[in-house]
């Protein structure tokens, strides 16, 4: 069996319903826009993946898959959409679910987490109770310059079932004297179960302290030394893996020897869950939630779901990912147009009654946000009793007017 042809297609899949306002298109801009893949080989097997991120798929990828056998890339890390779509054309020439592809398989399930990007108390709490109504346990959260992630907390605390944990991703960007105070008052919430990044992902000494003061495991994203330097110096208690299929299986393989808990994390949709599912089945310490993006959308491109309850996934047994890609599905999601890109300016009130003005054209993350920073001279979280505002241009004079001075001084404070 060789592969014969490989179809890149971008395509669009639709917000959840919940996003359909104005301040839901504005902070998640671009995360309609993935890519999927069709491999076809020439016994006639097709072969699906889609992802939302990762590594572009260039010719070289497409050049060292055509006219060669799937099983020539094993444990690839190739584009993750182009990988999984391998191993789907393996398991489904095979007649065996992909995980038997990647090593021995030992649990049948693994927990998930449901997940948003940044935004106000209110909202945030309405996210958790949604989260919770379908079925999830563990709620995934970027901590943001321009929300207080106390207040956030708080709202999501009196909304949260009992049992039902958020994991705070705290962007790797404080120093400890700021992060500090922030973790401890953050213990004080039965619903926090978990701190990502806490810290700069090069402060090892850093960490290894705040592992040893706090009693919430620390997750760290990106080990700047490959994973078991840190381990070793004691710095988390679970490590992220992503991105291509055999950096996560060999990593996560790696930290199962070293009895370290492993939490997947791959964007997309169904196929991503599925394919998360499968490496999660053979890791032997991937005990953690997978995080993927499934719970973002009301709609997919596959021809079924794979459903939670009780906060867990059952790993798919047919052959291949499991879940099929419906044709009809994939063509109007290359055909529907992307969420277009709202300009607004960004109003934090300050604690002092004042206001400041600046432009903020990126409310889909908090990358977006990290020059609110620079403007305050306060590290995230140490600018107490601020709250942001998103003023979407309107076609107003006034908002003319704002955003003509914006260009000419840069923000101002009025």
């Amino acid at each position: 069996m060789k592969v014969t042809n490989v179809d890149v297609i971008p395509i669009t899949i639709p917000l959840a319903k919940r996003y359909d306002n104005e301040a839901g298109r504005l902070r998640m801009y671009d995360i309609d826009q993935q890519t999927a893949v069709r491999v076809t080989t020439d016994n006639g097997i097709i072969g699906y993946g889609s992802n939302e991120e990762g590594r572009a798929i260039d010719e070289e990828q497409i050049e060292a898959v055509v006219d060669h056998s799937p099983f020539e890339h094993l444990h690839n890390d190739f584009n993750t959409a182009l990988g999984m779509a391998l191993y789907d054309v393996m398991g489904k020439h095979l007649e065996v679910p992909a995980y038997k592809l990647m090593g021995q398989k030992v649990r049948d399930a693994a927990p998930v987490a449901a997940w948003t990007r940044p935004c106000p108390p209110e909202v945030f709490a309405g996210e958790v109770k949604r989260a919770a109504d379908q079925g999830y346990r563990i709620f995934k959260m970027h901590s943001d310059p321009r929300y207080d992630v106390i207040e956030q907390t708080k709202a999501a605390q009196n909304v949260a079932p009992e049992g039902f944990r958020i994991h705070w991703d705290l962007n790797h960007s404080r120093t400890p004297s700021v992060i500090g105070p922030i973790v401890a008052q953050l213990e004080k919430y039965p619903v926090v179960g978990f701190i990502e990044d806490p810290l700069p992902w090069t402060d090892i000494e850093g960490w290894r302290l705040l592992r040893a003061k706090t009693h919430l495991p620390l997750i760290m994203h990106n080990p700047q030394l490959g994973g078991m330097h840190e381990v070793i110096h004691g710095c988390a208690d679970i490590y992220m893996v992503g991105g291509g299929i055999g950096n996560v299986l060999q990593s996560g393989f790696a930290y199962g020897k070293a009895n370290v808990q492993v939490l997947i994390q791959q964007s997309g949709t169904t196929l991503m869950r599925a394919l998360s599912l499968h490496e999660a089945a053979v890791l032997p310490t991937a005990t953690a939630h997978l995080m993927n993006l499934v719970d973002q959308f009301d709609e997919d491109i596959t021809t079924g779901e794979i459903p939670v309850t009780g906060g867990f996934c059952r790993v798919p047994e047919t052959p291949g990912l499991g879940t099929d890609l419906d044709e009809d599905k994939l063509k109007a999601a290359a055909e529907a147009d992307h969420l277009p890109q709202l300009q607004h300016i960004g109003i934090v009130h300050l604690p002092d009654g004042k206001k400041l003005y600046t432009l903020d054209n990126s409310q889909k993350s908090v990358s977006g946000s990290r020059g609110l920073q620079g403007v305050t001279g306060h590290e995230e979280g140490d600018l107490k009793k601020m709250v942001f505002e998103a003023w979407a241009d309107d076609g107003s004079a006034d908002y003319k007017k704002a955003q003509e001075r914006i260009a000419k001084e840069g923000p101002y404070v009025e």
